[in-house]
């Protein structure tokens, strides 16, 4: 009779990004001694460039979390240890089975299987693929291991006249005993020095929200504020910085820096003194195009479902001169000394997130219609809110866009992102008077900036590619006639 017995597997950090080095453990899903099935979500991690769930490619039985969540991993490390069980095969001795019949051996006696494990990962194709992630994101969390509230003695009623005692460090807590939160709001509580362990939920199934990690830092510095002789506001700066290193009393706060906001300063560092910059700015009279975006929205011509804004026509002009100068969408290469122009127009959205400024792009994004572009516009959108733009989502940009008007903001000079020719910037568009058909009246004005690489764009391109953008928005009609 067959003996079941007992391999160990591991499970190693993946290079979820194409040639990242490290990662860093943002959430385990699970602890030792939880039941765990292939392709079931297993953590989550931060890459230099975005928040990649990690599912596990085997069944079997945790072992061992071999890393607390906060460390950060090399590539190649194991980071789970999970035992599977299985039976010996016909090529397995029988003498020891003969000779002990009625016990089988430990399975400690034999040398545990040890397999390393690389898990692949590819960009998402398609709306199905994302929500079945997301789908499996929220079985796990929700698994009932999960405790959704501290105990008393660590939840105090906000705002409580006095801070609760130092609680033993998160690492510590095995991941079923942690409240439920997203991880977004996990990387905002850590950010804070808030331990979610004391919060309150008020989510839905006692999930904490980004509103209860807020109140409980406001309510823990209201105490600090009034026994100390400082300003309120430097008493509400002060306070997130509970079991940092050194944080000095005059209210600085020190914010390791890593992840997204690491990878993002050394680009902008290495385009800016590599790229010799030159930005142009043009107002523009957008009131057709506002109009035009009015009568999308009312009629619902795109689809019910699809949200329509004047990104959407920002970005279908930049696309359309683009077309008509294709020189624009193009790479320097200093390894080959050869400007590569590019096949296709992968347009980059500058999205600021929960845990920094990203830029996903849209794959060719030059080949879709009005319609398609809103949809790809919206996904984008919605994925980097949530905090789940793949890797993949953030490669192989050509051209970008930042929407800075959504700031309140006219214009800027945006830095190009790395590799880019070009980044255009799309300010607030504001009531101003204007001459219109000879007389003063109100128009909706804005402010477009057109940031270019002078190695390979040179002036004459680049003002004929933002005169172009500036046209088209003036007169969206001309989006049918020059595309």
């Amino acid at each position: 009779m067959a003996t079941e017995v007992r391999s160990l597997r591991e499970f190693k950090m993946p290079d979820v990004g194409e040639g990242l080095t490290e990662a860093e453990i943002l959430s385990w899903f699970v602890k030792p001694g939880d039941t765990v099935t292939d392709g079931q979500v297993v953590c989550e991690v931060e890459t230099a460039k975005a928040a990649v769930e990690l599912p596990i490619p085997f069944n079997g039985v945790v072992e061992k979390l071999h890393f607390p969540e906060g460390t950060t991993v090399d590539v190649g490390t194991v980071i789970i240890s999970v035992a599977v069980a299985g039976e010996a095969g016909a090529a397995a001795p029988a003498a020891p089975v003969a000779a002990a019949p009625a016990v089988p051996a430990p399975a400690e006696e034999a040398e545990p299987e040890r397999r390393e494990v690389l898990v692949g990962y590819g960009p998402r194709t398609g709306g199905s693929t994302r929500r079945a992630r997301r789908t499996t994101t929220t079985v796990t969390a929700a698994k009932p291991a999960a405790v959704p509230v501290a105990t008393p003695a660590a939840a105090p009623v906000a705002p409580a006249p006095v801070a609760p005692a130092a609680p033993a460090p998160v690492a510590e807590v095995h991941a079923g005993e942690r409240p439920l939160a997203k991880p977004p709001v996990r990387k905002l509580a850590k950010d804070l020095g808030v331990d979610l362990r004391a919060v309150t939920p008020t989510g839905r199934d006692g999930v904490v929200t980004r509103e209860d990690v807020h109140a409980y830092a406001t309510a823990q510095a209201a105490p600090a504020a009034a026994a100390a002789p400082v300003p309120v506001a430097d008493a509400v700066v002060a306070e997130p910085v509970v079991g940092a290193a050194a944080a000095p009393a005059t209210g600085d706060v020190r914010v390791p820096i890593k992840g997204v906001r690491k990878a993002t300063a050394q680009a902008m560092v290495a385009s800016a003194f590599t790229a010799p910059h030159v930005t142009e700015f043009v107002q523009v009279d957008v009131t057709r195009t506002m109009k035009f975006v009015r009568r999308l929205k009312e009629s619902g011509e795109l689809g019910r479902d699809v949200r329509v804004s004047p990104l959407l026509l920002v970005a279908r002009a930049l696309l359309t001169a683009v077309k008509r100068h294709p020189e624009i969408n193009a790479q320097w290469d200093e390894a080959a000394q050869e400007i590569v122009i590019r096949g296709q127009v992968n347009l980059g959205i500058a999205a600021a997130t929960p845990r920094g400024l990203i830029v996903p792009n849209i794959k060719d994004a030059g080949s879709k219609t009005l319609s398609g572009l809103a949809v790809s516009l919206g996904e984008l959108v919605e994925t980097a809110r949530q905090g789940k733009t793949s890797p993949a989502d953030m490669q192989g940009g050509t051209i970008t866009i930042t929407n800075v008007g959504v700031f309140g903001v006219d214009t800027g000079t945006p830095i190009l992102n790395p590799g880019e020719a070009a980044i255009l910037a799309f300010g607030a568009v504001r009531e101003l008077p204007w001459v219109h058909k000879g007389k003063v009246v109100p128009r909706q004005v804005t402010t477009l900036a057109l940031s270019f690489d002078h190695r390979l764009v040179d002036g004459e391109l680049g003002s004929k590619v933002l005169a172009d953008v500036a046209a088209l928005l003036e007169r969206p009609k001309r989006l049918i006639t020059w595309g």
